[in-house]
């Protein structure tokens, strides 16, 4: 695992969009796994610069998310696929059909994550995974738990996640309580993970991650076994 520490998030920012871009480059119809949140729209901002500067082409590029909020649709602007399409889909050439994000209005949420699941096999995998890493050490969608889930699934938010979340929401009771995400079999058969997370707040919990036992209770944990690991973290 390369551990990488910044001091800010303008760095964190840059270095995660470069070690993207550098994918594309390597492989310019690459499949990427790709997070919401607040920790990548700044890796999403410089990939978006790179894009307008000639230096970087997605044409040919595919791209999975993690999950989606349930009972949103993709007009909702908390939905994960309004938040992609505005932050960095509609800025770069990448092609709309080839975005795909779990969808959180389908009538059969077991089936959608089974396809799910299926799609991602069909373009033989994912070449790079982003993600974040939540206060109480998820990944994607993935809680918690007692075990680690392996597929696409309908996941339970904890309080924790739901109190993070609110922020984005006018009042905390307005969080969808689920989400459909991918499971760990599709994040750890990525053949390189980037995990980048910022601030004091973030710290203690991804040192547990990185540096503690392997315990589905830290979910994120699980990328210990991952051969290709890169954190980035800034101090701020």
């Amino acid at each position: 695992m390369n551990y990488i520490i910044v001091d800010t998030y303008k760095e964190l920012s840059k270095k995660a969009a470069n070690i993207i871009v550098s994918q594309v480059t390597l492989k310019p119809n690459c499949v990427l796994g790709l997070a919401t949140g607040s920790t990548p729209l700044g890796t999403y901002s410089n990939m978006v610069e790179k894009y307008n500067a000639g230096d970087v082409d997605f044409s040919k590029v595919t791209s999975f998310n993690l999950d989606e909020y349930v009972g949103l649709d993709s007009l909702h602007n908390q939905s994960y696929r309004y938040f992609m399409n505005e932050n960095l889909f509609s800025k770069i050439n990448i092609k709309k059909e080839k975005t795909f994000v779990p969808n959180g209005m389908a009538e059969n949420l077991i089936e959608e994550g089974k396809e799910y699941d299926r799609l991602i096999e069909s373009f033989g995998g994912i070449d790079l995974q982003l993600l974040g890493i939540g206060i109480d050490g998820h990944i994607g969608f993935n809680e918690p738990d007692k075990v680690f889930t392996a597929e696409t699934h309908i996941a339970e938010l904890d309080d924790s996640t739901i109190k993070a979340n609110s922020r984005f929401f006018n009042s905390e009771k307005d969080v969808p309580k689920q989400a459909i995400t991918m499971g760990m079999k599709s994040i750890m058969r990525a053949k390189k993970i980037l995990l980048v997370a910022n601030g004091k707040g973030k710290k203690d919990i991804l040192e547990k991650a990185i540096y503690g036992p392997i315990d589905p209770m830290i979910p994120a944990s699980i990328l210990q076994l991952h051969p290709d690991v890169t954190v980035i973290f800034s101090k701020e």
